[in-house]
């Protein structure tokens, strides 16, 4: 069985004020719902949905994704370092289940 494999890139500190890039990606075994089973069966449609990252427990980036996204969904962005804290990555796919991983920000 195929299990996704989260990942970040992102420094581990950062000057105040400073804008930094955030890179994610998650390796997931997408299922697009429109296969069939030897059975003749759908295949249910399985695809990461949501991408939040929290800082600090406020989310500061979020996403909504679709069937049209790749089965690898990558996610690039920028984020101003204000304090240090916590940052919080979670994949939401279909179904519920949830992906996370943190990474601790030191601003000085």
């Amino acid at each position: 069985m195929f299990t996704p494999t989260p990942r970040v890139q992102v420094p581990s500190v950062a000057a105040k004020g400073e804008t930094f890039q955030v890179k994610a990606l998650i390796s997931h075994q997408m299922e697009t719902g429109l296969r069939r089973d030897p059975k003749g069966d759908v295949i249910p449609r399985k695809i990461i949905n949501k991408f939040a990252c929290r800082y600090n427990d406020i989310v500061v980036f979020g996403v909504d994704l679709h069937e049209a996204m790749a089965a690898n969904p990558y996610v690039e962005f920028y984020l101003r370092a204000t304090e240090s804290g916590r940052l919080e990555f979670i994949w939401e796919e279909d179904g519920g289940h949830t992906y996370a991983l943190t990474h601790q920000l030191a601003v000085g």
